[in-house]
């Protein structure tokens, strides 16, 4: 019985061999050996510095520190000011570790000033010092007349101080930032030959010098973002007042300014 069994089985097995011997089987596509080459990957941190221009911005700075260059890896790129200094210190960081520099170039600017003078008090001065920024690159000289801090002070100060200098012709344009830009423009237009004008858009910006020849902008750092300022500020320093007619009209304002402080 044992060894029907066993014969059944042979049997079975021999022609499920058969069977899978008659069934075709396709060729297998082996990949060609290129193709076992590893890929060249890239991980996100070392793909993000590749693709960037530089690896630290020190371009709002005119002098350059060793503070300003502390822990950049060799081969570093630091942008700076197209007129900036450095250290003695900064310098050999820069030597010693072969800190690439790359230049900013100032932006060409429609500018009918070249000289300005700038103040702000506590409100506005993060708002400033973003501003001296833009404003260097636009190639004018700047003078700050501070303040320096976020630390509280009074408006009139600063505002004083800028309208002084447009005045006295030591500059040939102001730009005040306080909280909302109102007071400061007050404070300035009480001094001689100014005529301050607080300005939220481009479009009052524009006719504030082509039809009533403002000479110091103020502004209110509560009021606009960054980026609206800038345009308002390049919109005010790239216009100038041309037709005869506002020219006549501002000097009536002039007169009238006479008149009262004699």
């Amino acid at each position: 019985m044992q060894d029907t069994n066993k014969e059944t089985r042979d049997r079975v097995r021999e022609l499920v061999r058969q069977v899978l011997d008659a069934v075709p089987v396709e060729d297998k596509i082996l990949p060609k050996p290129e193709q076992f080459t590893p890929e060249h990957i890239v991980v996100n941190s070392l793909q993000d510095k590749i693709g960037r221009e530089y690896d630290r911005d020190e371009s709002s700075k005119s002098l350059i520190t060793e503070d300003d260059l502390r822990g950049l890896e060799p081969g570093s790129k630091v942008r700076v000011a197209a007129n900036a200094k450095f250290t003695p210190l900064a310098l050999d960081i820069v030597s010693e570790r072969h800190i690439e520099l790359i230049r900013k170039e100032p932006r060409q600017s429609a500018a009918k000033v070249r000289t300005l003078a700038i103040g702000a008090d506590h409100g506005g001065f993060e708002m400033k010092e973003q501003l001296k920024s833009f404003l260097g690159d636009l190639g004018l000289q700047v003078r700050d007349f501070g303040t320096n801090s976020k630390d509280a002070v009074d408006y009139p100060d600063f505002a004083l101080a800028v309208a002084r200098s447009v005045s006295g012709k030591q500059v040939e344009a102001g730009i005040i930032i306080d909280g909302a830009g109102i007071g400061s423009a007050m404070t300035a237009n009480k001094v001689p030959n100014v005529r301050a004008a607080a300005c939220y858009s481009v479009p009052l910006a524009k006719n504030s010098r082509e039809h009533n020849g403002a000479n110091v902008l103020t502004l209110g750092a509560g009021q606009n973002t960054i980026a609206e300022v800038k345009e308002i500020v390049e919109a005010f320093i790239s216009t100038d007042i041309s037709e005869d007619r506002h020219k006549k009209r501002v000097g009536k304002i002039d007169n009238i300014d006479k008149q009262y402080r004699k």
